[in-house]
């Protein structure tokens, strides 16, 4: 169902082209729905925080329903939460998440929009959300955005009166949104921004409430709804076949690394506004009412409206090329105008409709899917016309080549080309812009000002066909993609790559030295290009040491691998540092690694990141060996332990049995594993009883929210909300003399030090007295959360759970979470020798 809808209700002709994806081939009915939206000009911008924020079911009503140009503006990438179908976080969580709105709009009609800011985890306060965000380089592109968008309406998510009372990205967003509704019209604001753009004063802001942000629904009846607008959003497209609910669930439920899979609804479903700034429609059915969204708002627009309202009225759905000759009429005065806002808009719309009534296809496929700058690629070129309007050929340019055709494109007789694309020399490898240079906590650095609030980068190898028709040219723009055949899939796009001819990579993120020994480090070379040869060397801090000093690299094939292995010793004491790979190339230097993300439900993604990873000589000691992990969501915590010599098996739900068990001194649970493992509550019996018989559990955060089990301990457990966002909050030990911070490792102060974005999450608020809490801490003005870490003496055995993030910090090399984590492994074991059976 899933996969039909996305073939039946796609908007087909926003600004957003995503040439990753199949091409898009409307139907007569998407084509007539796609004229309609020509007719209408009007724009809401809707505002919130995050990925997963926003609310679909109004943004495809506003886009497929009132067939208003709709955009989302998400102030962050989302790439400070979790990620629940695969291990990618912080950065690539965040290229996951944009690629996932994305896909969302391209089924819900609207477009994407971002800012700046780097999404740098919870946060309790708009102060502290704005301070690390830098507040006024993200008003700033909060400006821009309206400024470049122009709606006539905004909305945000979030109610901007309500400081501390929820995460303060959101509070900031609805804040920073009001802000900038005051000042877009203003020529001091951001003047530098008007040597691109316009000045623009929207003419309403609405705040996108429900029952929620009154607490309950029965408070919500109650009060005073005179300033809300009330909207029956569960209309229904015959169109389609779908109701808006049913297209909004399905755009939802492209958040899938947050498991927002959706189902969706049919009948009346209301929505409110409460209007914020500007005038009340006297009209409250009417967003709209008093703004013109007719083509008369524009100068010279009136015979334009005329011409398109009898396309509209005359559209034939058995030929949609009869309807060419009034849109060619049309688009001729539409590049007229005097507005260039709505004709640069205007034209991109009316050229894909004219596009898709003469049932074009064109298309510039590369024979290869990546390229390296310098090198030469074949493109295979495909041209047909699908109707009987007559459409010329004139000419192809590709690789700023003109190549002039004349031919003529009779009904239904494809042509195909076969060009060269030459890849300049000095051409930047493909990447998300926003991750080419270092940026801070809370923002990203952007370089390039005309790339701030674009989605993705944009792609740079196109190939541009002017065609004629009944003598008015129109030049049409396809990217350059790649596709082949699935045997299983069929045909598979992916987009076209340029990468460097030389990627290097640690697969180890962190490398510890739990002892004095020297490892071998392998680093894998990458050729992105036929014939490479080159010298491979490493960075690394001056306390440590290195064998060889380097290694001459050959690799015969582009994509071929071959690891090499240098030998690294650590010093005698604790200390941390950075080993970063570097290939040599004809005197060119390469440092990073190229990252590949691949899953179904987005496009392929290629990111180049510093392919450095941190070594740790640790003073670390731990007793036992063997360890089961169930997988949760997602997280490096397996590897993370078998860094410091501890043997880990992965568990299943299923692997679960009395005599598996036996196999292991500790069993740890991955994080969420009891939100998402819906078998897991048939072995929670055979865990506990794994514990009574002398094992140690150990169970990482989850949410109270969809639990799949009764009885999360053996004892009284209860999850909360409490959490500490600040990273260098103080920690206080409530027992200081309890095993877990003695044995096998001393735990103190220090061993807090370099946490990042955050001590922990989802602590309990209420357990049993057979717990006993052993830290203690808060974020600033708040009461002491102890429920971070809880220790449970049950049987012979110790149940533990824990809310700190050790699934962040492990990959930033925390020295003090691995041996924290020893001690909870070690617990009960002090007389275990290593690799001793329990």
């Amino acid at each position: 169902m899933q996969r039909l809808l996305l073939v039946v209700i796609i908007t087909l002709f926003s600004s957003l082209n995503i040439c990753s994806q199949a091409p898009q081939k409307p139907n007569a009915s998407e084509i007539y729905e796609s004229i309609k939206k020509l007719n209408f000009l009007g724009s809401v911008l809707y505002v919130a925080a995050h990925p997963d924020d926003e609310n679909t079911r109004l943004i495809s009503y506003m886009s497929n329903h009132l067939k208003a140009r709709t955009a989302y503006l998400s102030l962050t990438r989302g790439d400070g939460g979790q990620n629940l179908i695969g291990p990618e976080i912080r950065e690539l969580l965040g290229v996951i998440r944009t690629q996932e709105l994305l896909t969302a709009r391209q089924i819900d009609g609207g477009e994407q929009l971002f800012t700046r800011a780097n999404d740098f985890g919870y946060s309790k306060h708009p102060d502290e959300t704005l301070e690390i965000w830098n507040k006024e380089k993200v008003l700033s592109d909060v400006v821009l955005a309206i400024r470049q968008f122009q709606p006539d309406i905004i909305i945000n998510r979030f109610d901007h009166r309500s400081p501390g009372r929820t995460h303060g990205h959101h509070t900031s967003s609805a804040m920073l949104s009001i802000e900038a509704f005051d000042i877009t019209n203003d020529k001091t604001a951001y003047p530098n921004q008007l040597k691109n753009t316009d000045l623009w004063q929207p003419k309403r802001l609405f705040f996108n409430t429900s029952w929620w942000f009154y607490g309950s629904q029965e408070k919500f009846k109650k009060a005073d709804k005179s300033n809300l607008l009330e909207i029956d959003l569960g209309v229904f497209y015959p169109s389609f076949g779908f109701s808006n609910p049913e297209i909004a669930a399905l755009s939802r439920s492209q958040h899938k690394s947050q498991g927002f899979g959706n189902t969706g609804t049919r009948g009346s479903e209301m929505e409110y506004v409460e209007l914020i700034k500007g005038e009340m429609p006297q009209d409250q059915t009417n967003l709209f009412e008093g703004i013109d969204t007719t083509w008369n708002r524009v100068k010279g627009g009136q015979a334009i409206g005329t011409i398109l309202q009898q396309v509209e009225e005359n559209y034939d759905f058995t030929n949609p090329s009869a309807s060419i000759p009034e849109l060619l009429k049309a688009y001729q005065l539409i590049q007229e105008l005097e507005d260039s806002h709505w004709r640069v808009y205007k034209t991109d719309e009316i050229k894909d409709i004219i596009y898709a009534c003469a049932g074009l296809y064109l298309e510039a496929a590369s024979m290869s899917s990546q390229a390296t700058p310098g090198e030469t690629v074949k493109l295979n070129i495909e041209t047909i016309n699908r109707s009987p309007f007559p459409i010329t050929l004139k000419s192809i340019t590709c690789n700023n080549t003109h190549i002039s055709k004349q031919l003529a494109l009779t009904e239904n007789i494809g042509f195909d080309f076969h060009e060269v694309l030459d890849i300049p020399s000095n051409q930047e490898p493909t990447t998300p812009y926003w991750l080419t240079k270092k940026g801070t906590l809370g923002m990203y650095q952007v370089s390039d000002e005309s790339l701030i609030g674009k989605p993705e980068t944009p792609r740079v190898f196109k190939v541009s066909f002017e065609l004629i028709f009944n003598n008015t040219p129109i030049t049409f723009s396809k990217a350059v993609i790649y596709k082949t055949n699935d045997p299983v899939k069929g045909e598979v796009y992916k987009p076209f790559e340029i990468i460097p001819e030389a990627s290097v990579k640690i697969s180890e993120k962190v490398i510890i030295f739990e002892n004095g020994l020297a490892k071998d480090i392998p680093v894998i070379v990458k050729a992105g290009r036929d014939d490479l040869t080159g010298t491979l060397s490493l960075n690394y801090p001056k306390e440590w040491q290195v064998t060889p000093e380097k290694q001459e690299v050959k690799i015969p094939n582009k994509g071929e691998e071959k690891t090499v292995v240098f030998r690294v010793s650590p010093p005698k004491n604790q200390h941390e540092g950075h080993v970063v790979p570097v290939m040599t190339v004809n005197g060119k230097n390469y440092s990073k690694e190229l990252i590949e993300i691949d899953y179904e439900h987005i496009p392929y993604q290629t990111v180049l990141l510093p392919a450095e990873s941190k070594i740790v000589r640790l003073d670390i000691q731990k007793k036992g060996e063997n360890i089961g992990y169930i997988v949760g969501a997602g997280d490096v915590v397996p590897e993370s332990l078998e860094q410091i010599g501890y043997k880990v098996t992965l568990l299943k739900p299923d692997d679960i049995t009395p005599e598996t068990l036996q196999e292991f001194d500790a069993v740890v649970v991955g994080i969420r594993a009891y939100n998402i493992l819906e078998t897991i509550k048939f072995k929670q019996q055979l865990l506990f009883d794994f514990v009574s018989n002398g094992g140690n559990i150990i169970v990482q955060y989850n949410t109270s929210h969809q639990l799949k089990v009764e009885n999360l301990a053996p004892y009284k457990l209860e999850l909360s909300k409490d959490r500490v966002t600040d990273e260098y909050a103080e920690v206080k030990f409530l027992e200081p003399k309890h095993p877990i911070l003695n044995t096998p490792n001393k735990i103190t102060q220090e061993d807090f030090k370099g946490w990042t974005q955050e001590r922990g999450l989802y602590f309990p608020n209420k357990w049993g007295k057979e717990f006993t809490p052993i830290l203690s801490m808060h974020d600033k003005g708040e009461s002491a959360k102890k429920g971070s870490l809880l220790v449970a003496k049950y049987g012979k055995g110790y149940y533990i759970y824990t809310g700190l993030s050790f699934f962040r910090e492990f990959p930033e090399g925390v020295s003090g979470a691995y041996r924290l984590f020893a001690n909870m492994l070690s617990i009960g074991k002090e007389t275990m020798l290593l690799g001793e059976k329990r």
